[in-house]
């Protein structure tokens, strides 16, 4: 079973990457745009829960990415709670941007403004829907309750302490808490609100999308004097039976248990010096959630391809035996030193970096060049998230399963080539020459949309990892795995370039397979997962940012 779920995700994960040559089913998709799904979902009738709207001037990336001056660990509050999930998730602005986009003009219009988040996600979906299940040492009343993104509320689904059917199902893993956590936010994927758009594609994109808000997060809970240990290898259908979902269309993806500052400690098997009332979830008459979810659409379509391989993938992911050997390699060479990482110039509160942090859509200018200093700033900032699942550790720590490469376009100091990142040493390793023709040519030739005009790119960050490797290290649910730290790296990518007023934006049109031949990397088991441009904004831009 767990073979033949494995050739279900090796197909679809071709099929993903070959679509610049062999477009996916269904042929000749049309977007029905005034039939999408709302980006918000909503429980109308369940009672709403307000949450503090204030948000706190947090320690800078520089901070983060040193560990100095960060706050003592002491647990979460409501109100760090609630920093977190707009910070990351909420919405925290209306933007209207002069771009080379064509929906640009209707965006003027109230019906199709574009809303600001903290985290990326692909085409501006957010198809992530988070839920905190809430035991008795939590502060709000013991229960379930949906993050409304638009609203800023909790939603209360049910009332009544099942944290115990979050423990059954993270059962057996090392990364859930041990003793048990109280409290979880559970991080489900609404098919349907990125499908709608990018069809048979959008598994490949939503998986993605959960890794840069884990990404997110990992930043904000030390920021905030909390933790935020995200548990991937759990069974859903425990968690999606409560939450009453249908799994084919939303399931729970990723678990984080909470610790509550000035909570009693839990006992050993999960009880506290209070009693908790956890072991009835596991009763006959399973409390479920009964409040119905608002859907805009008036038809909801599934696509074959994206069942399958979510099925597929949600296999029980396994303990590798040999994770050191999961990870890509430093390729031979001769290094190219980078500059030592201006750290200077990560000063900037994260609070700060995630309000102002934006795609970039075709807004690149050069000049002034992109920089060595700027590059490697990124890179170093970047690479640091390469460290999950964190439960799996090898002889050096937690493995990274991903590798940085670098198509050098226009980078002041920097011969075009490309480059593959070595973190350990902080330098590039040349990974192949400059194309015939020029490197802008042939990047522009390899991307198959129209919004981006290569010339102005300073450099193209690819993001790759062995999937074949994962898939058989983990078993399917390697592919979810892979993807989430591909979406973290591509977050914190983000947040460095925000930090040094440089542009940033997250692409999947490219042509993989000429992408990865120009890096050496055909015949190999090692495939490009996500690329990111990196450049210069103009100084005077007509922009609009309207803050909430």
């Amino acid at each position: 079973m767990q073979q033949e779920a494995r050739e279900v995700v090796r197909d679809y994960t071709e099929a993903v990457f070959r679509r610049a040559r062999i477009p996916m089913e269904p042929l000749n998709y049309e977007v029905d745009w005034a039939d999408q799904p709302s980006r918000h979902k909503s429980y109308p009738d369940a009672p709403r829960l307000p949450l503090p709207a204030h948000l706190p001037e947090l320690p800078t990336l520089r901070d983060l990415h040193t560990g100095a001056g960060l706050p003592p660990v002491s647990g979460w509050s409501l109100p760090r709670l609630a920093t977190l999930l707009r910070l990351s998730y909420g919405v925290l602005d209306r933007r209207l941007t002069v771009n080379w986009n064509q929906d640009v003009a209707k965006r003027a219009h109230f019906e199709h403004a574009v809303w600001g988040r903290g985290t990326a996600s692909g085409g501006g979906m957010y198809p992530v829907e988070l839920y905190l299940v809430t035991g008795g040492e939590g502060p709000v009343l013991p229960g379930v309750y949906h993050y409304h993104t638009g609203a800023h509320v909790l939603e209360r689904l049910l009332l009544g302490d099942v944290s115990g059917t979050v423990r059954a199902a993270l059962a057996g893993d090392a990364s859930a808490s041990e003793p048990p956590a109280d409290s979880y936010l559970l991080a489900s994927i609404r098919f349907w609100k990125n499908s709608f758009k990018y069809n048979s594609f959008s598994y490949h994109v939503v998986t993605q999308d959960l890794g840069a808000l884990l990404g997110s997060w990992d930043l904000l809970a030390p920021a905030l004097g909390a933790s935020a240990r995200r548990v991937l290898r759990f069974d859903p259908a425990l968690l999606d039976r409560l939450l009453d979902l249908d799994s084919d269309a939303e399931s729970i993806f990723a678990v984080v248990p909470l610790d509550w500052a000035d909570a009693e400690p839990a006992a050993p098997g999960g009880g506290t010096p209070a009693g908790r009332a956890g072991g009835g979830a596991r009763a006959a008459a399973a409390p479920r959630v009964r409040y119905a979810a608002f859907e805009r659409s008036r038809r909801v379509r599934a696509f074959p391809a994206v069942t399958a391989v979510h099925r597929a993938a949600a296999a029980t992911a396994s303990i590798p035996d040999a994770v050191d050997l999961v990870g890509p390699r430093d390729l031979p060479g001769e290094a190219v030193p980078l500059p030592t990482p201006r750290l200077d110039r990560l000063d900037q509160p994260l609070s700060t970096v995630l309000t102002t942090r934006s795609s970039s859509f075709g807004r690149f200018r050069r000049p002034p060049e992109l920089t060595a200093d700027d590059l490697g700033t990124t890179l170093a900032f970047a690479a640091a998230g390469r460290r999950y699942p964190a439960d799996v550790k090898g002889p050096d720590g937690a493995p990274a399963l991903t590798r940085l490469w670098v198509f050098a376009n226009h980078v002041d100091g920097l011969p075009s080539g490309g480059y593959t990142y070595s973190e350990r040493r902080h330098a590039l390793l040349p990974a192949g020459p400059e194309p015939d023709g020029g490197m802008s040519a042939f990047l522009q030739q390899q991307y198959f949309l129209t919004n981006y005009t290569m010339g102005q790119v300073g450099a193209v960050l690819a993001i790759s990892g062995r999937l074949d490797a994962v898939l058989d290290a983990f078993g399917p649910r390697g592919y979810r795995i892979l993807n989430a730290e591909v979406g973290t790296v591509a977050q914190r990518t983000y947040c460095a370039a925000t930090a040094q007023r440089l542009g940033c934006g997250a692409v999947l049109g490219f042509d993989n397979i000429a992408m990865d031949a120009a890096l050496g990397l055909a015949g190999s088991d090692e495939r490009t997962v996500l690329f990111l441009l990196l450049g210069r904004h103009p100084e005077t831009t007509a922009d609009l940012a309207y803050r909430l």
